[in-house]
C-alpha cells in the first residue's frame, strides 16, 4: 500500500458536469470537450480503469448484523478531521461513519443530499449575491442528544473562514467567501451570504472535500477546536457511535446507534484496525481483517488473489503518489534548485518499480489537479516533468550549489535532502532508494529518516520536518476547491509550503466558474503554475485496489462514490 494515504482535504481532484468538476470516465479521457483540454497523445498509454468496484447489492439481499474489521494505517491523535493535523486518511475514515456528511456523491462525482441531515440545500441569488439555503432535517441530532441547527453550520463556518489562524483548520476552501451565517425559517434553516461567487458549494459539509459538521459546542473556541476531539471522539452524529478506542490495541470500534434516526444499518459493529501497511495484506490471509487497502503492492496483490473467499476491489480515481519538497527547507528555498530535483528524477523508473506486477498502466501524472482518464487533463509542466539530469546540473550549478567530490557545495554546507519516509509502506522504501541514486549522480545527498506511521505526519509532515517526503494524495469530486488548502499559500494542507499568486487566483477561478469551460481552463493554469514553484511533484495515478471478503457488499473501490455506511454488509 503506498504509506499512509493523506487526504487532499480538501484533497484532489473529480468530476461532475453539474458542480462544474470533472467527469471520470472508464473509457479514458475525452479530449476537446472544454476549453483547451484536449486529449493525451495516441503515443501514450491511457489507463482503461473501472470507475468503482464495492459488489454492489440491495438491502434485502444482506443479512442483518455482523462485524465488519477494517484495517488502517494509522491511530490518530487528532480525531476532528476539520483540524489541519486530521486530514490523514485513517482519521477521515474512521469518523465517516460517525459525523454528518451533507452530500454523497456517484461514479460520475454528482452530488446529492444525504436526506439524513438535509431536507433541501440551494443556491440563490439575492441582492446580487449567491446565498445558499441549507434546510436541515429536524430529526437530525449528536449523540449527546442537541440538535442539529443552523447553529452548527455558524460554528463551523467562523472556524474555518481562515480570519482567526488561532482556529488551526484543515481548510477554508469556500467558507472564507462567506459574509454571513444566518437563521433561516426555524432553527432547521441556515442562510449563508457569499462575499464571490462559488460554484462548489456542495463540497462544504461534504465530508470528502472540506470535512464533515461538527458540533457547535465542541468547536466554539479555538481551544475546543483544537483540542476537543485530540485523543477522543466526544460527539457523533452518525448511524454508528463508539463503543471503545484502545491505542494500546490500535483499534477503534464503533457499534450501531439506536438513537440513529435514519435507515438501520446493517452491520452491528465496525472495528477499525491500525496495522502497519507492509503486515495488511498478511493480517486479511489470517482472516484477520475483512477490508484493507492494498494500493499498489505487489504482494499482497498476489496474497489477495490467492486467499480463499476473498476479492480484489480495484477502480481509477483521482488519487497520485507524489513527492514532496519543503520550500522553506534551507536547502530548498530556490524554487531553481526544487525545479532541479523534478528534473533529476526519472518518474517513468520509479513508476515502473512501483507498479511491477500489478496490471496497472505504468504512465507517469503530468498534472497537480486531474489524472488521465479526466476531462480536461493535460501536461502543463513546460519540460518540468522530463528527467532531464543535464538541465538538473545547469540549475544547480547557476544557484551556487558546486560539486565538490561527490556532493555539492555551497557557502559550505553540503546538499543535504532529509527524506522522511513511513516505515511498513513498500512503495514510499522503494521510492527513497532508487531517488537516492538519481540524485547522487547531479550531486545531492539524501539522508533517508523513517518514521512510525501513527508519527508520520503528526511528528513530521504536519510540522514541516523534513526536506522531501513521499506519499499519496487521495481525491475528491472538487477539482478546485478540493485542492485548494494544498496549493494555496498558507494552506492548511500545503506541507511544501510553496505556492504564489497566481496559484490562489487560479483555483478560486475555478471554484468560482459559471461553466465548465472556464474552470477547466483556470485548474490547468493553476497546474502550470504549480510546476514553476516545484513543491510537489507527481509520480503516477495511483490505483484504488482493495483486498475485501467476497460476500461483504456495497464496499471496497469507491473510485468517486461515497461509501452509504447504512447499507454496508455481508450477503446472506
Amino acid at each position: 500500500m503506498g504509506r499512509p494515504p493523506h487526504h487532499r482535504t480538501a484533497l484532489l481532484a473529480g468530476l461532475c458536469a453539474v458542480s462544474l468538476s470533472l467527469t471520470l470516465c472508464s473509457c479514458g479521457p475525452a479530449g476537446g470537450s472544454a476549453g483547451s483540454a484536449r486529449a493525451l497523445p495516441s503515443s501514450v498509454e491511457t489507463p482503461k480503469l473501472t470507475a468503482v468496484d464495492i459488489n454492489p447489492h440491495d438491502r434485502a439481499e444482506l443479512r442483518q448484523g455482523g462485524t465488519l474489521r477494517v484495517a488502517v494505517a494509522q491511530y490518530s491523535a487528532q480525531w476532528s478531521p476539520i483540524q489541519t493535523d486530521g486530514g490523514e486518511s485513517s482519521t477521515i475514515a474512521v469518523t465517516k461513519p460517525l459525523l454528518p456528511t451533507f452530500f454523497r456523491s456517484d461514479a460520475a462525482g454528482t452530488q446529492t443530499p444525504n436526506p439524513a441531515y438535509l431536507q433541501d440545500a440551494h443556491s440563490e441569488q439575492r441582492d446580487g449575491r449567491q446565498v445558499v439555503v441549507w434546510t436541515l432535517n429536524p430529526k437530525a441530532h449528536w449523540s449527546d442528544g442537541t440538535p442539529i441547527t443552523w447553529r452548527d453550520i455558524e460554528a463551523n463556518w467562523r472556524a474555518l473562514n481562515g480570519k482567526d489562524p488561532a482556529y488551526r483548520a484543515a481548510s477554508s476552501t469556500g467558507f472564507e467567501l462567506v459574509s454571513a451565517v444566518e437563521r433561516g425559517k426555524d432553527d432547521f434553516q441556515a442562510v449563508m451570504t457569499f462575499e464571490r461567487p462559488f460554484s462548489e458549494w456542495q463540497s462544504m459539509f461534504n465530508g470528502a472535500a472540506n470535512g464533515p459538521l461538527l458540533p457547535a459546542g465542541r468547536i466554539a473556541t479555538p481551544e475546543l477546536f483544537n483540542t476537543a476531539y485530540l485523543d477522543a471522539i466526544p460527539v457523533t452524529g452518525g448511524p454508528f457511535k463508539v463503543e471503545r478506542m484502545d491505542r494500546a490495541a490500535q483499534t477503534v470500534t464503533l457499534v450501531a446507534d439506536p438513537a440513529w434516526w435514519g435507515e438501520k444499518p446493517l452491520l452491528d459493529r465496525i472495528v477499525f484496525h491500525a496495522i502497519l501497511p507492509n503486515a495488511m495484506a498478511a493480517a486479511f490471509g489470517k482472516g484477520e481483517i475483512d477490508l484493507f487497502n492494498n494500493g499498489p503492492d505487489v504482494a499482497g496483490y498476489q496474497l489477495i488473489r490467492s486467499t480463499p473467499g476473498a476479492a480484489v476491489r480495484r477502480a481509477g480515481g483521482p488519487d497520485f503518489r507524489q513527492f514532496t519538497l519543503n520550500g522553506r527547507s534551507p536547502a530548498l528555498t530556490d524554487p531553481a534548485v526544487r525545479q532541479a530535483v523534478f528534473q533529476a528524477i526519472n518518474r517513468d523508473v520509479i513508476a515502473r518499480s512501483d507498479l511491477a506486477g500489478l496490471d496497472w498502466p505504468t504512465v507517469t501524472l503530468n498534472n497537480h489537479l486531474l489524472v488521465a482518464n479526466q476531462n480536461a487533463y493535460r501536461d502543463n509542466s513546460l519540460g518540468l516533468s522530463r528527467y532531464d539530469p543535464a538541465e538538473a546540473v545547469r540549475k544547480l550549478d547557476a544557484a551556487g550549489w558546486k560539486l565538490d567530490g561527490d556532493v555539492r557545495r555551497k557557502d559550505g554546507k553540503e546538499l543535504n535532502l532529509r527524506m522522511v519516509i513511513p516505515t511498513g509502506v513498500t512503495q514510499a522504501q522503494n521510492e527513497a532508494a532508487v531517488a537516492t541514486g538519481m540524485l547522487k549522480e547531479v550531486g545531492i545527498k539524501v539522508t533517508t529518516v523513517t518514521a512510525s506511521p501513527n508519527e508520520f505526519f503528526d511528528k513530521y509532515i504536519n510540522r514541516r520536518d523534513f526536506d522531501i517526503t513521499a506519499y499519496s494524495l487521495l481525491g475528491t469530486p472538487f477539482p478546485a476547491s478540493g485542492n485548494r488548502a494544498n496549493f494555496v499559500q498558507n494552506g492548511g494542507t500545503n506541507h511544501a509550503q510553496t505556492g504564489s499568486p497566481s496559484v490562489d487566483a487560479a483555483l478560486d477561478r475555478a471554484a468560482g466558474a459559471n461553466d465548465a469551460a472556464t474552470a477547466f481552463e483556470a485548474i490547468n493554469q493553476a497546474d502550470g503554475e504549480l510546476w514553476k514553484v516545484a513543491g510537489v511533484l507527481p509520480l503516477y495515478q495511483r490505483p484504488q485496489l482493495y483486498g475485501a471478503r467476497a460476500d461483504l457488499a456495497n464496499i471496497g473501490a469507491q473510485g468517486l462514490t461515497d461509501i452509504v455506511w447504512e447499507n454496508v454488509g455481508f450477503q446472506k
